[in-house]
This record gives structure tokens, sequence and C-alpha cells, in this order.
């Protein structure tokens, strides 16, 4: 298991898959902004210009003024300055809502873009990231890695447009007889395919090949009990935004006329919408079968582990006669053959056992109709521009989205998500500086001996698990900027060896890529966990922690300003990147990481007094975040439970970077003032952290996201984790009776 400073998923991928969209945590508190006409591209583009110009002018002057007056100045300071300047709005009280403080300039100056769900810091830096890559993917060179070149290959391949549209739906079609067809889009099914079929031979060639879990997912990852070693896991499959059906059977019906019509079969709409409403209440029969979000999050309840022999008389299903034949016809497309001995990790046993009755309700046409459906879904966006349509209702409904975004930018993504090691060392190689792992590593340092310390002041944990913790601290391994093997042609070659990529053949190198990595993660089984792999490429706008591995990363693509430049001041890259190692390191000791012990093991080493103690605590956060309510989801309250561990990782985050500034201070001595701004550097310390946060959200999206996704909306991480910080109203000389100043605070680390 890992976590994610902040999660974003691409609602459809380059291949077109349907997932959660990135629940950027930003958020807007001034809901008047959405209603504006939507600006295009160009507009935004252009905006964007004008505001880095000014950015250059402001800094320009305060240059100036600052050099006249005879005072040395750090080159980046006056940048720094008219960035913070231009983000922030002074006419707010900081103690009484410090987010529209720090954020109220930026939220008046940017509008989200027609193609995007919602629009931030975070989705800047990766626009830029992307403008990198784009540069980097289309430059022709002659490169010593066929890696390399396997990447630009992929990249050419998803940017022929006009290729794409000529060749149409065929693709698709070509492929659909692999998987047994797709009922509603085929004459003669029950004859040609359902008189033999057999659901665990259509669900597994639809995983082993496709990657593609259907009813049952089914996947090797390590052993949450034993973390060198991998195992079988079995567990729900993810499910489609069900919550806007109309939008949801407007985008299945409409996908599957597309292709009985590229067949020449004949289009009855009536009869296509009458097998999809049964689809549709297939997904939501599984649907209502599956744990909550927050039940999920529990890693000792999802542990249930068994051999093949127990699940074969423990959770004997209908249409699945025998796990271990299942699991053998998934397996041997990588040679590698399990008995009943063979264990496995059933994430969800009373999933298993409500997975009869639902299905018993439905025939072998409907089931197949569902399951060959997620597999289309994911490959629309694969095909021609009619194809490729048929999500936007879909899209609209729940992201609030008009357009796509750019071809290239997509492209560049979907390269970047499938080839990340060789993506990786093209953006290395072109836009990081190695003389930030030096500083890094001394924050980390710092920060983790903070943590540390802190220890020693919580009356509520006791002796043998303060102890214990603090190995855990100590143990915690990091990753900076990108591994060293990517800068390695031979390893990079091998890693992708088996991919033959056509550049004029971009579906079939979407199906070649799926099955690549599918391969690779069923190899695992016979293979031990190898602790010192990355656990994300190097061009990535995000940092992680890993359970498993007690370990914290921080890509090369985090390591850019606000959060972070080794010439900007101490301040700025405390209350920036210094809080998101903070937060990664409390991660480890959240609701859900707090389970894992110093080696990455599933292992209770908290004694049950400081259980009980820690529960409590975590209620207080609980209650706190989930009395926040956000005008942009139409006033609907955050779930305090669902984003329990990423407001306990930013409440530890806030604390433990603040107290490392103060400590470089008493080392190092007073930072000089920011020119031509009025703040000191404790208050500066606060502003650059809400400025990360700076966003806004499309209304669907922050319905969407409150339901979804397990971190706060960036308005409530800035306000929660600083409500309970008393150092932030020291720093602004905030009053009991000031919004920022709640009675009743909350902290657990």
């Amino acid at each position: 298991m890992f976590s994610c400073f902040f999660c974003f998923f691409a609602l459809f991928l380059a291949a077109g898959e349907l997932v959660p969209e990135g629940q950027l945590s930003m958020a807007d508190s001034t809901p008047k902004s959405v209603k504006k006409p939507r600006w295009t591209s160009l507009e935004i583009g252009l905006i964007t210009i004008v505001c880095l110009l000014f950015i250059v002018i402001v800094a320009l002057i305060i240059l100036f003024a600052t050099q006249n007056s005879g005072e040395s100045m750090d080159p980046v300071a006056p940048f720094s300055a008219a960035r913070l300047l231009e983000n922030m709005d002074s006419k707010v009280d900081p103690c009484n809502n410090f987010y529209e403080y720090a954020c109220g300039g930026w939220l008046k100056k940017n509008i989200i873009p027609e193609t995007s769900s919602r629009y931030s810091t975070f989705d800047i830096l990766r626009h830029e990231l992307a403008v990198e890559l784009k540069g980097v993917l289309e430059r022709q060179d002659s490169s010593s890695s066929s890696a390399l070149i396997k990447a630009r290959t992929l990249y050419k391949s998803c940017t022929n447009e006009s290729l794409i549209e000529q060749r149409g739906g065929m693709p698709l079609l070509t492929v659909l007889p692999d998987v047994l067809e797709w009922p509603i889009a085929t004459d003669n099914w029950d004859t040609n395919y359902g008189s033999k079929w057999r659901a665990e031979d259509a669900i597994a060639r639809l995983n082993e090949k496709y990657g593609k879990p259907v009813l049952i997912n089914y996947f090797i990852s390590t052993d949450d009990r034993d973390s060198n070693s991998h195992i079988i896991h079995v567990s729900p499959p993810s499910l489609s935004q069900t919550h806007v059906c109309d939008a949801y059977e407007q985008f299945m019906t409409d996908v599957a006329k597309l292709i009985r019509a590229d067949r020449g079969l004949e289009v009855n709409e009536s009869l296509i919408k009458e097998e999809i409403g049964r689809i549709i209440s297939l997904e939501q029969d599984i649907a209502n079968a599956t744990d909550t979000s927050e039940d999920r999050n529990n890693p000792v309840l999802l542990y249930n582990k068994m051999d093949l022999g127990d699940m074969n008389l423990n959770f004997t299903l209908d249409f699945l006669l025998n796990w271990t034949h299942f699991t053998n016809k998934i397996m041997e497309t990588v040679n590698i053959t399990v008995s009943e001995k063979e264990d496995v990790i059933v994430y969800a046993p009373n999933y298993l056992r409500k997975l009869n009755s639902i299905l018993a309700k439905y025939t072998i046409r409907d089931i197949h109709n569902y399951m060959v459906w997620r597999f289309v879904m994911s490959m629309v966006g694969g095909l021609s521009k009619a194809y490729r349509d048929t999500r936007k209702p879909l899209q609209k409904a729940i992201y609030g989205t008009t357009s796509e975004a750019a071809v290239w930018q997509q492209c560049a993504n979907f390269v970047n998500s499938n080839m990340e090691y060789a993506v990786g060392r093209l953006y290395v190689e072109e836009a990081f500086s190695k003389d930030s792992k030096n500083m890094m590593e001394e924050m980390i340092s710092e920060i983790r001996e903070v943590f540390i310390s802190n220890l020693d002041h919580l009356s509520w944990m006791d002796d043998e698990t303060r102890m214990s913790a603090a190995e855990k601290a100590r143990a915690i391994q990091e990753r900076i900027g990108y591994s060293e093997n990517i800068m390695d042609d031979k390893y990079l070659n091998q890693e992708y060896q088996e991919l033959n990529y056509n550049a004029d053949e971009y579906f079939e190198n979407i199906l070649q890529t799926s099955e690549m990595a599918q391969k690779k993660r069923l190899k695992k089984l016979r293979l031990n966990v190898n602790k010192d792999e990355w656990i994300t490429g190097a061009a990535v706008v995000n940092a992680f922690y890993s359970a498993s591995r007690n370990q914290i990363v921080f890509p090369a693509g985090i390591l850019q300003p606000p959060f972070f430049d080794k010439g900007q001041a101490r301040s700025l890259n405390y209350g920036g990147i210094g809080m998101v190692i903070g937060h990664e390191i409390t991660h480890g000791f959240d609701d859900s990481g707090r389970n894992y012990d110093k080696d990455g093991d599933l292992k209770d080493w908290w004694t049950p007094s400081s259980t009980q103690e820690f529960q409590e605590l975590s209620k207080c956060i609980v209650n706190q975040y989930g009395s926040f309510s956000w005008d942009l989801a139409n006033g609907q309250n955050l779930n305090g439970n669902l984003t329990l561990g990423e407001n306990i990782a930013d409440n530890g985050g806030i604390r433990q970077s603040y107290q490392a500034y103060q400590n470089y201070v008493k080392k190092h001595g007073p930072e000089k003032p920011l020119p031509g701004i009025d703040l000191n550097h404790e208050q500066l310390f606060f502003l650059n952290f809400a400025q990360i946060w700076c966003g806004t959200y499309r209304p669907e999206n922050a319905v969407n996201s409150i339901k979804t996704d397990d971190h706060s909306p960036g308005e409530f991480r800035v306000l929660g984790s600083l409500q309970n910080f008393p150092e932030f109203a020291k720093a602004f000389n905030c009053k009991p009776q000031n919004a920022m100043v709640p009675k009743k605070t909350c902290r657990v680390w």
C-alpha cells in the first residue's frame, strides 16, 4: 500500500480508460467564478503569459529598488516575492480566512480551462512538465537506447491523428472476438459463443492478456505480513460512476451503436437500451456488494490469507467452479503453475459471498455484456474521434468538462504513465538539477529528527510504543529525484525489451503495453520484492509513501518552485517541500500506515492503551474535517473518515516542517527579508504552504471528489491544519475570537 501527497488520476487516459479523475485536493471558495463564460485554451495561455510577465515586471521593480538601497540579495528573491504577492489578497484578514488571504489573488486571476475539471498550482506545474515532455519526445536524435526510441515511437503513434481517424473503430472490432465478443454489438452471440461460454475462462482472458479485472480483481502484489514476498490477491473490481446513470447509459449506447453500424448490422436502439439497462443494474448490484472506502482503508480487516484449496471450499461460485483452474488460466501466460496449496489473500470475503446471489439474477449474456463493456470502455480513447466523443456527456456529468486536452498533452501523459523510466530519463536529462539532492537529504534528516523528538512530548503514547515509533521513523528510506538505473542504457533497454511498437498502430501499441505490464506483474509471483525498485517515475509532480517498503519518494517533477528551489528562501522551501516531507513521514503513522512496522510488515507494534488513545485523537480530526461545508459541492460536508489519513499527514507535516525551520534559523541565523513584501519569514513559511494549494474546482467534480477522494480539498487542507497549529496564530498575532483560532483544536502527532 502507498499514499500520495496529491492524488491524481486521469479521467480518460489516452487509451480511454475510465477511472476516477484526479482528485486534486484544491478548492475554490468563490463559486461565482464558475458562472463565467468558458475560456479557450488560447485565452488561458495568453492570460498565463500576461501573469508571468507581471511577475517578471514586479520582480524587476523590486530588484531595482533593492539595488538602489545598497542591499545585497539572492537573485531568486525578487521572483519569489513577486509570485507570493501576485497570488495573495492582502485585503483579507489572515486570521479570519488564511486560504483567502494566501490565494485570493490567484483565484481572481485564474479561470478553469474548458479541458479541466479543476485548475490549481499542481495543474500548472503538470502542464509545464507535459510541455517539457512534448519537447523531448518530439526531438529527433540518434539515441543509443532502444527504450528511448520506443518511447518516441509510442508518442508518434498517439499523435498521428489522421491515421487514427482513418482507421475508425476497426482496431477494436478486430480484437473483440479474442474476448468472446461483446454480445450487444454482434448478432448470434448466444449460438456462436454463449453455448461454450465459461466464466472463469472469460474473466481470466481479460485479466491475463489485457490487464482488465472484471467481477473479480486478481493481481500479484506484496504480502502485507511478509513484505519481501509477493502473493496472489483477490478483491472486488474497480467500478464506474454509476451515480450519473443517464450519461453513463448514453455513453454505452453510443459506443454499441457505432460498433454495430461499423459492422453493417441493424441498429435497434430500443433493444440496445434494454440490454444496457441490465448491464447497469448488474454494475449497481456489484457496487452495493462492495465495502465502503473507509473499510477498504483498514489493512488489518482486508488481510484474509488462505490457500486455493480453502477458497474452493469456502468461496464456491456457481459461475467459477474451481479457483485453482481459474488461477492457472491466468498464470499460464507467464509459465507459472499453481496447486491448491498456493496461498492467496482475499481482500473482500463478504463480496465473494454475495456474488453468487447477485449473478443468479442475470443471464450469461448479461454477465458477458458487462465484462466486455468494461474492456471496451477502457479502449475507446485509442480510436477515432467519433468513438472518443461518446465519452463527452459522461465527462461533463462527472467533472463538468466540455472538451479534452490537446492531443500532444494526452499523448505525453500516456507515454509517461506507461514508460515512466524511459520518459523519466528524458526529463531528468532535460530539466532536473542534480544539485537538489543534497539539500533534500539535509531537510529530510532534519524533519525526521523533529518527528522523533516530538514523540517524547506526546503524553498519550506509552514508552513501549514510543520506542517502536522512533525505530520505524529512523528506518524510513528516502528516494530523491530519480533512480540511477534509468541512466543505464542496458537496464532501460531490458525493461522494455518485449515491446515492439509501430508508429502506424497506436491501438495495437496500447494493447502491447497493457500485455507487457500485466506479464511483468504476474511474473513477480515467484520473485522476491525488490525494495530498491522505485514505485514511481521521475517525471511526476507528486510525492509518495510506501507502507510495505517504509519508504518516502520525492520524484524530480515535484522538486521545483513553489515547492523547492535551491536558491529560494529556506522559509519557502520548508513551507513547500518541507511540509511535503513531513506529510509523507507522517503517513507511516496515520490510521493505515501505523499498522506496518519498520520493515514494512503488517504487524501490531502498538500497546492496546496507545491504540485506544490514537483512535480517540483521530476522532477529533474526523469530526473537525467532517464539519467543513464546501460551497462548490452544493454545501455538502467533507467525509472526515474517508480523508482521515491525509488529514493526519497534513497536520503532522506542517508542524514538523515549521519546527525544523526554526531549528535551521537557530543554527544558521535569521534569513534576510524578502524584498517588497512586508512579511517576516515565519509568515512567509505559512504563506508558501498555503499557496501550493491554490486552486478551483468545477461543481460537478467537487461533488464527485467528496464521494471518492481521500484527500480534503486544498482550501480545507490549509484551514484545518493551520487552525490546529498554535504557531500559525502566533506568527500572525491572531486573537481567540478569530476564525483561525478555534476553541477546540486537534493533534495526533
